[in-house]
């Protein structure tokens, strides 16, 4: 039985556009089904050997689909992977400013969809890459491979100023921040600045913060830790309060998720450094 999980930081060149990388591989464990919560980073995977099985989309319109490489853009509802045991990768945790960079495309594009990756980066980019992944002997050279294609494709974004401003003081404050304040410090009205955020990113200003503050409190839930705790301090109301954002966004419970998903590549990685659509 294989079960593994890595994460490593980008090189020096990268580190504003991506968070981190996450490697896993499984074989042999039990099938397994898995939320892939809403982050405020997209998500960007290379299979090594299976593909990604994504059984429910944020969109439900969208079907499901088998993918060896996906883009996920920003979303407000979970997306169910399964497995039936094996699965292997690289994820990479993309800033939304940094598409236009990386991608070639504002976030904006992607809000709410699985893409498969070929559509944005091309067939070629994606076999190289998997080819790579699957000659490399270890998970440093992995992340190597990913470093360096990254590394090439990378390009000046045009991503408004004001914009790139507002969601680093969202990420700055853990979503504590007001509309009214981002736009009073932007110099812009509440209307236009979430427009312009919404168009670059595919979410409005409030929806944003809402997915970041519940994003850094689903990172400290831990057995053992205090509910209460951590609502209080991700800033919500009360316990209550928390408990009705996780129903919004993870479609359960935090215990029904503690138990169901600690542990998995995404539930277990650290807090900060961040994570996407099936994070």
């Amino acid at each position: 039985m294989v079960d593994e999980y890595v994460h490593a930081r980008p090189s020096a060149p990268l580190r504003p556009h991506v968070g981190r990388y996450s490697g896993y591989r499984q074989a042999g464990v039990a099938a397994g089904t898995h939320r892939g919560l809403p982050s405020p980073y997209l998500t960007l995977i290379f299979t090594i050997d299976d593909p990604l099985v994504v059984a429910g989309h944020p969109d439900p319109r969208q079907p499901p689909g088998r993918y060896d490489a996906l883009v996920g853009g920003l979303h407000v509802t979970p997306a169910t992977i399964t497995h039936d045991g094996f699965q292997s990768g690289v994820q990479v945790a993309l800033h939304p400013l940094a598409c236009r960079d990386l991608l070639g495309m504002p976030a904006g594009e992607l809000a709410g969809v699985d893409v498969d990756a070929a559509a944005v980066l091309g067939d070629e980019t994606v076999d190289r890459v998997r080819e790579g992944l699957r000659a490399a002997r270890g998970w440093a050279q992995r992340f190597a491979v990913v470093d360096a294609e990254l590394r090439r494709r990378l390009r000046r974004g045009t991503a408004h100023p004001d914009v790139a401003y507002a969601f680093d003081r969202l990420l700055d404050t853990g979503g504590r921040v007001s509309v009214a304040t981002l736009a009073a410090e932007t110099g812009w009205g509440a209307r236009h600045l979430t427009h312009l955020f919404r168009a670059e990113t595919g979410l409005g200003l409030k929806a944003a913060a809402r997915v970041v503050r519940f994003d850094r409190a689903r990172r400290r839930l831990r057995p053992g830790v205090r509910l209460a705790s951590v609502a209080a301090e991700a800033g919500y109301y009360d316990q209550a309060h928390l408990a009705r954002e996780f129903h919004a966004f993870a479609g359960c419970p935090p215990s029904q998720w503690m138990a169901e998903e600690i542990g998995f590549v995404q539930a277990a990685e650290p807090a900060g450094d961040h994570h996407g659509t099936h994070d």
